[in-house]
């Protein structure tokens, strides 16, 4: 109970800071927005196989939009020099790392909230039927991209060009995670059985443990460099 507390009093700083500045969550949503935008006019709704299409839309909206979030988890703490301050918190790295990951998984969901509910307008699609599939599916594909994304911006954080090193970081190791996450996504918006997306949730669930347990043997390591 001590360490969830701990560990929420890290999260409610960023929330705080980001509330008051409110940078990061306003590029990302605008940022997908443009994006889809862009889709929307180039595609259409008119267009036969749109179904199949629009997961991998969805995704690569997401993973863009959050990589513009990503670089704010510790970048942010290196440039107002309070990382070290960070480090003596009460809280061991494992529980810094856990805060930025939880930090940095609300707001990519809040980013993929309003991404999809544009989403839904714009290509015309009623999501409702199957919202629940859907929200475990992004929900994983989120925690997975959160749980490495927080590891690699520890990483570039002291780095001059953090953004463009983030990406190349993230991109490689994530599209695993990426193409089963719109294979899962087609599946149910095919309308075919729930059981036929059990494999991809399979793969989703094993990354995200893969990730964590990366973080959880390097962290340490990273962070105090």
């Amino acid at each position: 109970m001590i360490f969830i507390r701990k560990l929420w009093a890290i999260v409610w700083k960023d929330l705080l800071s980001e509330l008051r500045t409110k940078e990061m969550i306003l590029s990302m949503c605008l940022f997908s927005f443009l994006v889809l935008i862009i889709f929307s006019f180039a595609l259409g709704t008119e267009v036969m196989d749109l179904k199949t299409i629009v997961p991998g839309i969805l995704w690569v909206v997401f993973i863009f939009s959050g990589l513009m979030g990503l670089g704010r988890a510790f970048g942010a703490e290196r440039d107002k020099g309070t990382l070290s301050g960070l480090l003596l918190c009460p809280l061991s790295p494992w529980g810094i790392y856990l805060a930025k990951v939880v930090g940095t998984f609300i707001f990519t969901a809040i980013m993929e909230i309003f991404t999809l509910s544009i989403f839904i307008i714009l290509f015309n699609l009623n999501l409702l039927p199957v919202l629940l599939p859907i929200g475990l599916i992004i929900f994983l594909g989120t925690l997975g991209f959160s749980a490495i994304g927080t590891l690699f911006s520890a990483m570039s954080a002291a780095t001059k060009s953090r953004d463009t090193i983030l990406s190349i970081l993230v991109f490689p190791i994530t599209v695993p995670m990426l193409i089963a996450a719109v294979k899962a996504t087609e599946t149910i918006l095919a309308g075919k059985a729930v059981a036929e997306v059990y494999p991809s949730l399979k793969i989703l669930i094993a990354f995200d443990l893969i990730y964590l347990l990366i973080a959880y043997l390097t962290f340490t390591f990273i962070i105090e460099e």
